[in-house]
């Protein structure tokens, strides 16, 4: 049977045929990238009973999306911080407590790096300066990353790499147990894991909008079976 890797969604207001109301929804370039990657997506809306759900995943994928709640880390909010979300912070630090306990592989993607970093005790920096990862409103920023030898990003991905990034925040103080292992040049941390031999992989880019390149989803799903 094909891995069960769960994909974190988002529950925004959305617009489809005469419809006009909340959805719970992800870019489809995520679930696509895991079934070519050879695994079945399972989309996990922010809802109740995440340890649960957890216990039939082979994986979990941290998707993108709005910035965190500052609370979550003993800050206050930076003029340019997005408002906050509760609901999707609370499930998915919840989720991402039941993978850890249970082994789960984890790959966060942007906002899912970020909540693995605050979740393990790490703060972020709220705002870079204006168009040096992202250019809004919607344009990807091509980024040179170069990723530490030794390291499983590196074992990936090979010592550099060029990536779609869009994001205004960054991970400042690294949280507890995690290494960074890919920067930018201009030190922006883009890519932490975790020591030991479980997969927990964090990478600030999005490796989604280049389905060329399924390396890291690979990894996951590789992970995955392993398990």
């Amino acid at each position: 049977m094909r891995p069960l890797i769960g994909v974190t969604t988002y529950r925004e207001p959305a617009r489809w045929s005469v419809w006009d109301q909340g959805a719970a929804l992800v870019p489809e370039s995520y679930v696509e990238a895991v079934e070519r990657a050879g695994a079945t997506a399972v989309l996990l809306p922010p809802q109740a009973d995440a340890g649960r759900l957890v216990g039939v995943l082979d994986g979990l994928l941290l998707a993108g999306g709005a910035d965190l709640d500052p609370a979550r880390y003993g800050a206050d909010p930076h003029p340019r911080t997005g408002a906050p979300q509760g609901a999707r912070d609370t499930w998915e630090f919840d989720l991402l407590a039941a993978a850890l306990g249970a082994g789960v592989p984890v790959l966060g993607v942007c906002r899912g790096m970020q909540l693995l970093n605050v979740a393990l005790g790490g703060d972020l920096v709220q705002h870079l300066p204006d168009g040096s990862h992202q250019d809004p409103p919607a344009r990807f920023v091509k980024t040179e990353v170069r990723t530490v030898g030794g390291s499983r990003i590196a074992a990936i991905l090979g010592e550099d790499t060029q990536v779609n990034c869009y994001h205004h925040q960054a991970v400042a103080r690294l949280g507890d147990g995690l290494r960074a292992t890919a920067r930018s040049a201009d030190g922006v941390v883009e890519a932490v894991e975790t020591d030991g031999p479980g997969f927990v992989v964090g990478v600030q880019w999005h490796p989604e909008t280049d389905l060329s390149d399924l390396r890291l989803f690979e990894a996951l799903v590789s992970a995955g079976k392993k398990g």
